[in-house]
């Protein structure tokens, strides 16, 4: 059995008393969070110590939302692997749709970073997803195998490592509607293509979803076979919407 990851990114959202605020909220709910659950939030950068150290003990363990594709020099802006492992780190998230449409993340820059976390002996939350030209126009399944490449080459050792988010960034904001099937026959994919590379192991990596999750609908779609937990975005923000959420991956 896979153990479900339900994660929340928090983008750049929140006050530093919000965010404290927030993670307190969450920690203070997780007795009633579904033991086979490994519950995740992924703070703005310059909260991350902080909480962390807040959360020394806790089930709700602390992430990275990015890092850089390189690991130290005059990079102005830019935070390494290395130094995300210095303070207490254990995981990032790389290749999220914002970070590959929004700022121009290339396939390469996002295979850079895998490289610089699994360096530093880090999980990686690795996301995929199309646009929604690229559903419309057929291509859906290409530009996903494409992405996957990012880690397809990695030792078996080292692809232990890789927790996979699908993120139908078609279904976020634009008005369509990702059903939980579509969502269970993009993620069937994924573990084919993982399968074609590495067999067995693929049933034991986790595969989330990351496409506008609610407590209305996160029953339904995390009760589907290839569907191992979520990304969750804005339902992350408030405390008692996400351990609903939270509950449903039990």
């Amino acid at each position: 059995m896979r153990k479900s990851i339900v994660a929340g990114n928090w983008k750049m959202n929140m006050s530093h008393v919000e965010a404290l605020n927030l993670y307190k909220s969450l920690s203070a709910l997780e007795e009633s969070f579904p033991s086979n659950v490994e519950v995740l939030v992924a703070p703005p950068y310059v909260y991350l110590n902080e909480l962390n150290n807040i959360g020394k003990g806790s089930r709700v363990k602390v992430i990275a939302q990015n890092c850089a594709s390189n690991e130290s020099g005059a990079y102005t802006g830019e935070v390494s692997a290395s130094m995300l492992r210095s303070i207490g780190i254990n995981s990032a998230i790389v290749g999220h749709s914002e970070r590959r449409h929004v700022f121009g993340e290339s396939i390469r820059e996002v295979t850079e970073k895998v490289l610089m976390l699994l360096k530093q002996n880090m999980q990686v939350v690795f996301c995929v997803g199309e646009q929604l030209s690229e559903r419309k126009g057929g291509s859906h399944f290409n530009v996903i195998s494409d992405q996957l490449q990012s880690v397809l080459s990695l030792e078996p050792s080292l692809f232990e490592k890789i927790v996979v988010a699908y993120e139908p960034v078609w279904a976020i904001g634009t008005g369509e509607t990702a059903s939980p099937e579509q969502a269970q026959e993009m993620h069937s994919f994924i573990r084919s293509k993982l399968n074609e590379v590495y067999g067995k192991q693929s049933n034991q990596t986790r595969i989330l979803y990351g496409g506008s999750v609610k407590p209305n609908n996160a029953s339904e779609i995390f009760g589907k076979q290839d569907v191992d937990g979520g990304l969750v975005g804005g339902a992350s923000l408030d405390a008692s919407v996400f351990a609903e959420i939270i509950k449903a991956a039990g």
